[in-house]
């Protein structure tokens, strides 16, 4: 597998053009960045910038996905080629989504990498804190979501897992705050997850990176050949791809992690945060590039992966991940194993 790179224009005044076999990116009609199709695999646009309708044709032309979101990251449209992947594979999903034991098991599958990934993100967090009444509440915490996995295979329906998996996100989400530097806290406070649009600076963050990563992850299960809308634990809806959110849960507590060393180091301050009318929270601009530059680089990190036991960029885990989905919607004998950091 090759790690290639997705291009993320985060200024709204951007625009892009074909230039033979580049594309090109102008910023007041100034040439600001030309990077070649053949080093591209998806380019992402937040906000409002331009794109050429000849480069629009030649991206669906080389198979490379364009993915317009809002300014929060939210999802707008894809524009891509063909429909790729194998017809048989896609044929065995469907299949796969009327078995109810199958689905189960996928859908616990899912919950299970997300809630032990969750689970080391508060206990590095006890390890690390200064005040040992703050780390025997990340160890309570920590041990709720273990309570949590041990429920898990008594849950014996959708309904069920979905409830051990809220209740699970409920408990993760009232210790992030204190993970958060304590002079950081007051700007960063948290008071649960919201979305759509985000209340606070660390939910606009969290919301832009995981917009991120949900691009990661779709484009994983289309390499793999899987049909994305097609998932097992997230709830059929026309235009909701989600078998990528399926797969993306186990890598949501990279994007905390992540959202936790840009505050931690000081790289984000109040300052690189919009509070528009009416509540909601949005990264400006500059903040943005420097959180996809973060982004890219953290993706670089190489992961030791538990069930190939070798070294991966942490980039290729998806597409490994997607592999494995598909694999297990072939075999019976297979079931799907989440990436657990160790």
């Amino acid at each position: 597998m090759q790690l290639l790179n997705t291009l993320y224009v985060t200024q709204p005044e951007a625009w892009l053009r074909l230039d033979n076999d580049t594309l090109r990116v102008e910023i007041e009609r100034e040439t600001r960045l030309r990077v070649p199709l053949h080093h591209l695999s998806a380019v992402v646009c937040f906000g409002h910038a331009g794109l050429s309708a000849p480069l629009m044709h030649r991206l669906a032309d080389d198979a490379i996905a364009l993915v317009l979101l809002d300014d929060n990251g939210r999802f707008k449209a894809r524009l891509e080629g063909a429909v790729s992947g194998n017809v048989l594979l896609r044929q065995a999903q469907f299949q796969r989504l009327a078995d109810e034991g199958f689905t189960l098991d996928m859908a616990r599958a899912c919950v299970a990498g997300k809630i032990k990934n969750c689970r080391q993100v508060l206990q590095r967090g006890a390890r690390e804190a200064k005040s040992e009444q703050e780390a025997a509440l990340l160890t309570r915490l920590a041990n709720d979501l273990a309570a949590s996995l041990r429920a898990l295979p008594e849950a014996g329906s959708l309904d069920s897992v979905r409830g051990v998996e809220g209740e699970a996100a409920r408990q993760y989400f009232s210790g992030l705050n204190l993970l958060v530097r304590p002079d950081q806290r007051a700007v960063f406070a948290m008071d649960g997850r919201t979305r759509r649009p985000p209340r606070d600076r660390f939910n606009a963050l969290l919301s832009f990176l995981y917009a991120m990563w949900m691009n990661d992850c779709r484009s994983a299960i289309e390499a793999a050949g899987l049909d994305p809308q097609a998932g097992f634990l997230h709830a059929l809806r026309p235009g909701r791809a989600a078998l990528a959110l399926d797969l993306m849960e186990e890598f949501r507590p990279w994007a905390d992690r992540l959202a936790l060393t840009l505050i931690n180091r000081g790289q984000l301050s109040a300052g690189d945060f919009t509070v528009r009318e009416g509540g909601a929270v949005s990264l400006e601009s500059d903040a943005r590039k420097a959180v996809v530059i973060a982004f890219q680089e953290r993706k670089k990190d190489e992961i030791n992966h538990p069930l190939l036991a070798q070294s991966v960029p942490l980039g290729l885990v998806p597409l490994v991940q997607a592999r494995l989905m598909a694999r297990a919607v072939r075999d019976s004998a297979a079931p799907y194993i989440p990436f657990v950091a160790k």
